[in-house]
């Protein structure tokens, strides 16, 4: 069954999307008459759904779940993109989920082999939560030796909200912070109730400030792939682009890997990066080395 936090979080989102619409983007004439509130009215919405108005204000108060016919129609009314339209169905969802404690994850030996071979290419393989389960050297040339972190508190999020210097390296950092934050709403979307996540949260909402007006905000970002700028101390301004690819054998897994067009001073910057690593070789690791 649907729990009472579910639906209400459903709800939410829903009020939140619909507030984002005007009556001009969904096809609707425009009133002279003022609108007490912004966007779309609730009798609108649907309307074009096409169910009744009194069904859909059960489901922004969170009285009442939908089937996924309702949610496939209200994907195309409120004009979602795809993160908000997987957001909006893992939600919905909710209840097929059972929090419990799970295993430490551990990297899965194919992206290992990965990691190895990409000695010009920073990389790192992500886990539940943004969790750090393994890097390459050029990854930790690159961001923050990861072995002088501690294991339970080797997690992406943890760092770029909580360490200055891997925070300073991002001259871009409320970009990357607010597509982290994004992230991290997906994945307590995927799991209501993981105790993992809600320990991550409520430690990086009572430390930082932009966090926790982030993590109420519920603002929905591409999160596969992106762009971002460093100020490495070494090798001086970087603009990297970074992708996100999800493992086939195990989903809960990402590599991310970081690259520059070749040519450019960022290129060269990686490159001068990996040949100063390779001086100071040391073998791919990972969270259990």
């Amino acid at each position: 069954m649907y729990s009472k936090e579910d639906l209400s979080e459903l709800g939410e989102f829903l009020r939140e999307c619909r507030a984002r619409l005007s009556p001009r983007t969904v096809g609707l004439p425009e009133s002279e008459a003022s609108r007490r509130v912004p966007g779309l009215r609730r009798e609108e919405v649907a309307q074009l759904v096409g169910i009744s108005t009194h069904s859909y204000a059960r489901l922004e108060q969170g009285r009442a779940s939908a089937p996924r016919s309702v949610l496939a129609a209200l994907v195309r009314v409120l004009h979602l993109d795809d993160d908000q339209r997987d957001h909006l169905f893992e939600l919905a969802a909710s209840d097929e989920y059972e929090p419990r404690r799970r295993p430490a994850q551990k990297v899965h030996p194919r992206l290992r082999r990965i990691l190895d071979e990409l000695t010009t290419t920073p990389a790192l393989v992500l886990g539940r939560h943004l969790d750090i389960l393994a890097w390459n050297p050029l990854a930790a040339a690159l961001l923050t030796d990861f072995d002088l972190v501690p294991e339970k508190k080797r997690n992406y999020a943890r760092l770029l909200f909580t360490d200055p210097a891997f925070r300073e390296l991002y001259l871009d950092w409320r970009t990357n912070a607010r597509t982290c934050v994004a992230h991290l709403r997906l994945e307590a979307a995927r799991r209501p109730g993981d105790p993992g996540m809600a320990t991550l949260v409520g430690e990086l909402s009572v430390i930082d400030d932009d966090f926790r007006q982030w993590w109420a905000g519920r603002q929905m970002t591409g999160l596969r792939m992106g762009t971002k700028r460093l100020r490495h101390p070494l090798v001086g301004d970087l603009t990297l682009d970074w992708d996100s690819l999800t493992c086939t054998a195990d989903p809960a897994q990402k590599l991310v890997i970081s690259t520059a067009d070749p040519g450019t001073p960022s290129h060269d910057g990686l490159l001068f990066l990996a040949s100063w690593t390779a001086d100071r070789h040391s073998p791919t690791r990972d969270a259990a080395a």
